[in-house]
C-alpha cells in the first residue's frame, strides 16, 4: 500500500503545451449565448398565476405547511410577549417622532397586518425603532410646532418658518406624508430589483451610524427624564445647541420627574442584569418590567395626582377606536424628500440584517426584494392609518425567537391583542408619566450604546473601517442624523474605490520540482525563473486603475521602457550607435510573463493599457506574455482584438507552466 501511495505521488500529467486559442479549439469552447426571447419564453413558462401568487404573497406559501398543532401554541406565546413589550415601546418611541404615543400602537397594528402576508422573514418583530422613529421626528419637527404645549394638550395647528415661508401642517400629517414617500421609494427599489443596495451600508457603517443615533436619543429624553423645558432645535449642529441648552436649564430640574426617573431606571436596568437572565433559566419566558413600570407608573399618577400636585407631564390625550383613513398630505412630498431618502435605507437596511441573522440562524430563506415589497405596501397602507415609517426591533425580534416563536402567526397573535387596547384600554394610559415612557427608552439604549465599544475590533482588524466608524459617528452626532449617514456611504464608497485602484500586485517565484508560483515577498522558498518575471494582478483592470497598472508594471520589473527608449535615443543623437547586447537588461530579462487568474474584470481600456505596456516592452526586445485568462477576460480580449486592433502584441497560455516552458524552449535555449 505505502508502495502504491510512492507511485501515486510520483505521477505526472503528460499533456501539449497550450495556448489559450489552442485549449479552446481542443475543447470545444462555445460561448454560452441566451436571447432576449428565449429568456422571455423560459420566464413565462416558469411562471404560472399560481407561482405568481405564491411569489408576491409569501404568506399562501407557508401557511399550507405549517404545523397547527405543534407551532401555533409557541406562537402564541410569542405573541403575548411582543405584544406586551410593544406597549411601551410604541408608546416612548412614538414621543421621538414628536406625535401622540397612540401612534406607536398603531404601528404595531396596521403596517405590522400587512407584512404578516407579504413579508419573508419568520422572526423580525415589526413596528417601532428607535432611530427610525428620530429620523422621522426630525422631519416632524421641522415642518410643526412641538406635539404638545406646556399643558400637555396636543397642538392641531402648526406654523414653522422655513426659507421665508410658512407652513401650516400638524405633526400626524408631517409623519404621515414621510411613511408614503417611505413607501413609495421601497416600491420603486423593490421593481428595479434594487434589495442588493443594503449591502452599500457596511456593518461597520451600521454599527457606528446606530451608535451616534442613540447619543442623539438619549440626549433626547433627558427634558422628560428631568422635567426641564428645552426648545425644540431645528437644523445641524442640534445636539451641541441641545447640551448648551441642558447646562442653561440644569438649575431647573423638577425634582418629582428626576425621582420618578431615577427610581425606574434603577429598577430596570436591575431587572435586566440580575432576574432577567435567572428567569430566562428558570422558566424561559422574560419579564415584561417594561409594561409593568408603564402599568406602574399610571396607577401611582392616577391616584398620586402626580400632574396636579408635581406638575410632572403626563402622556395626554389617548383616543379609543381605530383611526379613520386619511389620504397622506400630499403637497408634503417634495418637503421631506429628502429625509425619506435616509429614512428609507436605513428602515430596510436594519430589517434586513436582523432578517439574515435569524434565517442563516434557523435555516431558511429570506427574499430581499421581497421584503423591500412588504414593506412598501405595509408603509403606504399605514400612512393612510397615522403610521410612522416602521421597522423591525432588536430588543422585540430576539424575544419573539427566544420565547420560541416558529412564524409571523405570532405577529397576528400580537395585533389581536393591541386591538384589544386600541379600542378600549387606551385611556387607561392617559395619566401616564413621559418621564417613564423616557426612561424605558432610555434603559433600551444600553445595547446601541454599548456598540462603541465594537470601535476596538474595527480598529485591529482593518484601520479603514475603524476611520469609516469614527467618521460616520463624529459627524451623526456634531452635524447631523441624516448628514452623518450620507457622509459615513461616502467615506464607505471612497474607500471601495481607493482598494480598486491600488489593487494587490506582486512578483511571483517558482517553487523547485512543483507547478506552484507564490508570491517572492511572502514565500522565501519561491525562486524567481533566470530572465522571466511573473507578474501578479489581482482585481478589477479598467479606466480607473490602467495607470497605477502601467506604474506598477515597471516599478516591480524594474525596468521603464520608455526611459530606456529615450536613453537610446540621445546615445543615437551624439552618434554612438549600440547592438542590442550592449544594453543588458536587468537580472538579464528577456521575457514578462503575467497572471491573470486573480483579474475579475476588464474593460477596453484595461486591455489598451496591457497593449500599450507589451508594445512598450517589446521595442526593447522584451516579450510580454498573458497567462490564467478567465473566459470572460479573454472573450473581453478577443472583442478589442477584432475591433480595436488588428493584431494583438502578446501571446496568451492556458497557465503559467505552459508560457514558462514555451519561454524556455524557444527564447531563453537561443
Amino acid at each position: 500500500m505505502e508502495k502504491q501511495d510512492d507511485v501515486l505521488l510520483q505521477l505526472r500529467v503528460e499533456r501539449p503545451l497550450y495556448e489559450q486559442e489552442a485549449l479552446n479549439l481542443d475543447y470545444h469552447y462555445e460561448r454560452p449565448r441566451t436571447s432576449f426571447t428565449q429568456y422571455v419564453k423560459e420566464f413565462v413558462k416558469s411562471k404560472n398565476l399560481k407561482s405568481c401568487v405564491s411569489s408576491a404573497i409569501p404568506a399562501v406559501k407557508w401557511l399550507k405547511r405549517y404545523r397547527w398543532t405543534e407551532d401555533l401554541v409557541y406562537d402564541i406565546i410569542a405573541g403575548l410577549t411582543v405584544a406586551i413589550m410593544h406597549i411601551p415601546q410604541g408608546m416612548a418611541y412614538a414621543l421621538l417622532g414628536n406625535v401622540p404615543p397612540v401612534v406607536g400602537i398603531y404601528m404595531a397594528f396596521f403596517p405590522v397586518l400587512i407584512y404578516f402576508f407579504f413579508g419573508t422573514s419568520k422572526h423580525v418583530s415589526m413596528g417601532t425603532f428607535a432611530v427610525v422613529c428620530l429620523m422621522t421626528g426630525k422631519a416632524v419637527t421641522s415642518y410643526s410646532l412641538p406635539l404638545n404645549d406646556h399643558n400637555g394638550n396636543s397642538s392641531h395647528t402648526a406654523f414653522t418658518q422655513i426659507d421665508k415661508e410658512y407652513y401650516s401642517f400638524t405633526p400626524i400629517q408631517v409623519a404621515t406624508a414621510v411613511t408614503l414617500l417611505v413607501g413609495i421609494f421601497q416600491i420603486i427599489m423593490y421593481i428595479f430589483r434594487l434589495g442588493v443596495i443594503s449591502t452599500l451600508l457596511s456593518e461597520t457603517l451600521v454599527n457606528s451610524f446606530t451608535t451616534g443615533a442613540a447619543v442623539h436619543v438619549f440626549l433626547s429624553q433627558i427634558k422628560d427624564l428631568l422635567g426641564l423645558k428645552l426648545p425644540k432645535q431645528k437644523g445641524y449642529f442640534k445636539l451641541i445647541q441641545t447640551v448648551i441648552n441642558i447646562a442653561k436649564e440644569i438649575s431647573n430640574i423638577n425634582v418629582a420627574s428626576a425621582i420618578v426617573s431615577t427610581i425606574a431606571i434603577i429598577i430596570m436596568v436591575f431587572n435586566n442584569e440580575f432576574i432577567k437572565p435567572w428567569a430566562g433559566k428558570k422558566c424561559g419566558v422574560p419579564i415584561p418590567i417594561e409594561l409593568i413600570a408603564v402599568v406602574t407608573g399610571t396607577l401611582v399618577s392616577k391616584y398620586g395626582n402626580l400632574t396636579e400636585t408635581y406638575n410632572i407631564q403626563n402622556v395626554g390625550d389617548i383616543p379609543t377606536g381605530l383611526p379613520p383613513a386619511e389620504l397622506p398630505t400630499l403637497e408634503l412630498l417634495p418637503l421631506v424628500a429628502v429625509d425619506s431618502v435616509a429614512i428609507t435605507m436605513v428602515s430596510y437596511t436594519i430589517t434586513m440584517s436582523m432578517a439574515l441573522i435569524f434565517a442563516q440562524k434557523l435555516n431558511y430563506k429570506v427574499d430581499s426584494n421581497q421584503e423591500l415589497f412588504a414593506m412598501g405596501i405595509s408603509n403606504i397602507v399605514g400612512s393612510f392609518f397615522s403610521c410612522m415609517p416602521f421597522s423591525a426591533s432588536l430588543s422585540r425580534s430576539l424575544i419573539q425567537q427566544t420565547v420560541g416563536g416558529r412564524s409571523q402567526i405570532a405577529s397576528i397573535v400580537s395585533c389581536c391583542i393591541l386591538l384589544t387596547i386600541l379600542l378600549w384600554i387606551g385611556p387607561f394610559f392617559e395619566p401616564l408619566p413621559r418621564c417613564v415612557l423616557a426612561s424605558i427608552i432610555v434603559v433600551a439604549l444600553k445595547g446601541m450604546l454599548l456598540q462603541a465599544t465594537q470601535l476596538i475590533k474595527f480598529w485591529k482588524l482593518s484601520k479603514t473601517d475603524a476611520v469609516i466608524w469614527i467618521v460616520t459617528f463624529l459627524i451623526v452626532i456634531l452635524v447631523n442624523i441624516d448628514i452623518g449617514l450620507l457622509a459615513g456611504l461616502l467615506v464607505s464608497l471612497a474607500s471601495v474605490l481607493l482598494q480598486s485602484i491600488r489593487p494587490y500586485t506582486c512578483l511571483l517565484g517558482h517553487i523547485p520540482n512543483s507547478d506552484l508560483y507564490l508570491d517572492l515577498n511572502r514565500y522565501k522558498a519561491a525562486k524567481e525563473i533566470e530572465g522571466i518575471k511573473i507578474f501578479h494582478y489581482s482585481g478589477c483592470l479598467n479606466f480607473v486603475n490602467s495607470a497605477h497598472f502601467k506604474s506598477e508594471v515597471h516599478k516591480l520589473i524594474g525596468i521603464n521602457p520608455q526611459k530606456v527608449i529615450r536613453q537610446r535615443m540621445k546615445l543615437r543623437q551624439k552618434g554612438i550607435h549600440l547592438d542590442e547586447q550592449d544594453f543588458e537588461h536587468k537580472d538579464g530579462l528577456r521575457c514578462i510573463i503575467m497572471n491573470m487568474s486573480a483579474i475579475s474584470y476588464i474593460d477596453p481600456t484595461g486591455v489598451n493599457a496591457i497593449h500599450a505596456i507589451a508594445s512598450e516592452f517589446a521595442e526593447i526586445q522584451i516579450n510580454f506574455y498573458l497567462a490564467n485568462c478567465s473566459s470572460p477576460i479573454f472573450e473581453m480580449i478577443k472583442k478589442c482584438e477584432m475591433y480595436i486592433y488588428k493584431e494583438l502584441s502578446f501571446k496568451i497560455f492556458a497557465t503559467i507552466e505552459d508560457a514558462v516552458s514555451y519561454v524556455r524552449s524557444t527564447i531563453l535555449s537561443r
